[in-house]
């Protein structure tokens, strides 16, 4: 029984249109093989139309097979990997050499000079020693990719890209280079839809409505932006030894960063052919948004940091109040030119500093309450408060839909930086009163805001 569910899994796994042409393919063969015979038959009888027509037919078969199906089932197999592993371009200098290769060659044809012919041998010749080489250069070389932590969108940081010469040869004049990636703007396919008559649009209450396909293109899922995109070039690299090559990095949106793999590729020695070797490399950055303080949160934040302050008596060296003296109070906190004024012992209370307590509050809209500018600009400025504070070491907590990490800074930037529009309409009013100062992001107007919050809180309005 295990058996037999190991094998159905691996025919699940085989693609299906190959098992078709394949067996088409096997079909249209033995066609081939048929025609082929009945020709020769038909021949040894000295029938010459029919060896003629099933001749012809056994030919056309044979081209229509080797034209449709080896093609594609040949890109399943061996060969493409090594396609895959190994990339060639021509470059315009090689163009010119080939170009000059085949007139010498029809020259050589033409005249049947031997000297031509040698030449034609020697400028072949030396496209194989190209080849040979080049692919020796990028071979046995091993590449590291160094990137940051913690990165933030807009700015610059360093990376390094190291490359490792296992062999006992040296390399000369290499580069690593971003894979090449196919631009893919989606598949042509079939897909079931519903025949209305008359159309929606036209406000007309449909009269006839049945099932239909239509041939669609379908739209192909957006990957992660590589890591970096310009070629980091090495001259030299001695054997057996590692280099390191700088590489300035910058993300300009937050996000997942991702890097499927890089390429190694030479021109060296005759520059005739790019060779491109593919080399396995998974690599992720996920950056946070820009931490850059917003203007209108330099206009506000004195006017924030001043109503957090703690209202209640301390050590702090701002004044809160004068009050009328207590047993319990120490003489040193008397104000003798206010009792002195009004006859009776007055003492001095100041501000608490030990407790700044502040909480972040993203409000997340619903998808289509903001566009992209205004949404970014939002999780932009609520990653700007955040780390204003994280940066004055106040006591920072957080709250937003579906954050559920660690309560520390790098859990609700990394929460931000994936964040995207969501519907949840109670969120504010499901937050319980933790004793902190909110300051609150958010795109909802401002008779929406539950009453309750308005008393210890600072609301930023993304919409307006």
């Amino acid at each position: 029984m295990g058996l037999r569910m190991q094998i159905v899994g691996v025919l699940r796994q085989v693609e299906r249109g190959a098992w078709i042409r394949f067996f088409v393919a096997i079909f249209g063969l033995t066609l081939a093989f048929a025609a082929a015979l009945l020709s020769t038959a038909s021949r040894e009888a000295g029938d010459v139309l029919a060896t003629t027509v099933f001749a012809s037919s056994s030919l056309l078969l044979a081209g229509v097979v080797a034209v449709t199906t080896v093609p594609y089932l040949t890109r399943r197999v061996v060969a493409r990997r090594v396609r895959d592993a190994f990339n060639y371009d021509v470059t315009r200098e090689g163009l010119a050499y080939l170009a000059l290769t085949l007139l010498i060659g029809i020259a050589a044809l033409n005249t049947g000079n031997n000297l031509l012919f040698i030449v034609v041998a020697a400028m072949l010749g030396a496209v194989l020693v190209s080849g040979v080489v080049s692919a020796l250069m990028i071979n046995g070389l091993d590449v590291e990719l160094h990137l940051p932590h913690h990165v933030f969108a807009g700015q610059s940081y360093a990376g390094a890209v190291l490359l490792h010469n296992r062999r006992p040869l040296p390399v000369f004049s290499v580069a690593v280079v971003p894979p090449a990636e196919k631009k893919e703007r989606g598949r042509w396919q079939w897909r079931r839809t519903m025949f209305v008559y008359p159309k929606p649009s036209t406000g007309r209450k449909p009269l006839f409505r049945w099932p239909d396909l239509e041939f669609a293109r379908i739209a192909v899922p957006r990957t992660a932006p590589p890591v970096f995109d310009e070629s980091v070039y090495f001259p030299f690299l001695p054997a057996r030894q590692r280099q390191t090559v700088e590489l300035n990095l910058c993300f300009p949106r937050r996000g997942l960063y991702a890097q499927r793999g890089v390429g190694i590729s030479t021109r060296f020695p005759f520059s005739f052919l790019i060779k491109t070797r593919t080399v396995s490399l998974e690599r992720e950055v996920l950056v946070f948004p820009s931490v850059e303080p917003a203007d209108e949160m330099l206009q506000v934040l004195p006017m924030i940091a001043g109503e957090m302050e703690s209202q209640l008596r301390g050590r702090g060296a701002d004044l809160y109040r004068i009050r009328d003296y207590a047993p319990e109070d120490s003489v040193r906190h008397v104000d003798w030119k206010a009792t002195a004024k009004s006859g009776e012992l007055k003492v001095r209370e100041f501000t608490r500093e030990d407790e700044r307590r502040v909480a972040i509050v993203f409000d997340n809209p619903a998808p289509g309450t903001l566009d992209d500018v205004r949404y970014e600009k939002a999780v932009n400025l609520a990653a700007s408060v955040a780390w204003q504070f994280f940066q004055e070491n106040a006591e920072v907590s957080f709250a937003a839909p579906d954050f559920h990490g660690e309560p520390d800074i790098y859990s609700f930037l990394e929460y931000l930086a994936k964040v995207a529009p969501r519907q949840d309409g109670d969120f504010l009013g499901q937050l319980g009163d933790s004793g902190a100062y909110r300051i609150i992001v958010t795109a909802r107007r401002r008779g929406e805001i539950p009453s309750a919050l308005w008393q210890s809180s600072y609301v930023f309005f993304a919409g307006e």
